[in-house]
């Protein structure tokens, strides 16, 4: 697992992707993986709109591309850095895929997993680690800009 002090590191190249899906017309959220070496080796923005698809999450995009770069979709070892709390759909393809840690930045009070965890998962099968509120305020600050714009 990637040392806490680069957190911030990792979650800047979230925010990257993030304003990519900014500047595309989609919710800004990144997402990229990093290997146990702390190389990115899948990096991903929504692309829920452009893709016409609900499933077109930053996360499992980021997952996807991880997976082919890795040549499996077991992802062990690996961290999932997202500038989002995941939604329970992407939590569980985080679990499936066998990612050891989720660092996310902000938190998510209509779809993020910890607002319903009862309902999907009990706390005591979770395997993956998670850290919250890494650059948080950098990441809601481009949601909120993003909602700000979108309301005008």
């Amino acid at each position: 697992m990637i040392i806490t002090k680069h957190h911030e590191q990792f979650m800047d190249k979230a925010l990257e992707q993030a304003q990519k899906a900014f500047d595309a017309g989609e919710v800004p959220i990144g997402a990229v993986v990093i290997n146990q070496e702390g190389i990115i080796i899948g990096a991903a923005y929504n692309r829920v709109e452009i893709q016409k698809t609900q499933t077109a999450h930053a996360e499992l995009l980021a997952l996807t591309i991880a997976a082919q770069k890795m040549g499996d979709w077991r992802l062990k070892g690996c961290t999932l850095y997202v500038t989002l709390e995941p939604c329970a759909m992407c939590l569980a393809a985080i679990e499936l895929s066998r990612v050891q840690t989720i660092v996310f930045g902000s938190d998510s009070p209509l779809f993020g997993y910890s607002k319903k965890i009862d309902q999907f998962l009990k706390p005591a099968k979770m395997t993956v680690n998670v850290v919250s509120g890494i650059k948080q305020k950098e990441c809601s600050d481009l949601l909120q800009k993003f909602f700000k714009q979108q309301r005008n």
